[in-house]
């Protein structure tokens, strides 16, 4: 019952031109397709964290369940660093939406 073994080498010296270059586009566009799948995938965590980030900042409760005294907070600080967050957001979004569609165009398939 033992099997033949194929001599992979001389295999591969046997392959033909299109078989060498379907070969390597496919190593090519799995190596491409993951590395551009894990960045759509980086800047959905970055927007997840920006936007707890921002909504955590909206937290001015007491210090305590017994205290009358909320935390320390400055208005101007809250307005620039909101708007801030609100901005890098934006512009992750505009990337994100970018790089899904680049993706689903080079790759034929959604993220």
């Amino acid at each position: 019952m033992s099997e033949e073994l194929k001599p992979r080498f001389v295999d591969a010296l046997r392959r033909n031109n299109d078989q060498i270059r379907e070969d390597r586009a496919r190593t090519i566009g799995e190596d491409a397709e993951l590395i551009y799948r894990r960045r759509v995938e980086d800047i959905e965590l970055k927007i997840k964290r920006l936007t707890r980030e921002q909504e955590g900042a909206i937290d001015i409760s007491p210090l305590d369940k017994n205290s009358l005294t909320f935390a320390d907070f400055n208005p101007e600080s809250f307005v620039i660093k909101d708007i801030e967050l609100s901005l890098k957001i934006r512009n992750l979004n505009i990337q994100l939406e970018i790089a899904q569609k680049r993706y689903e165009y080079l790759f034929g398939k959604k993220i």
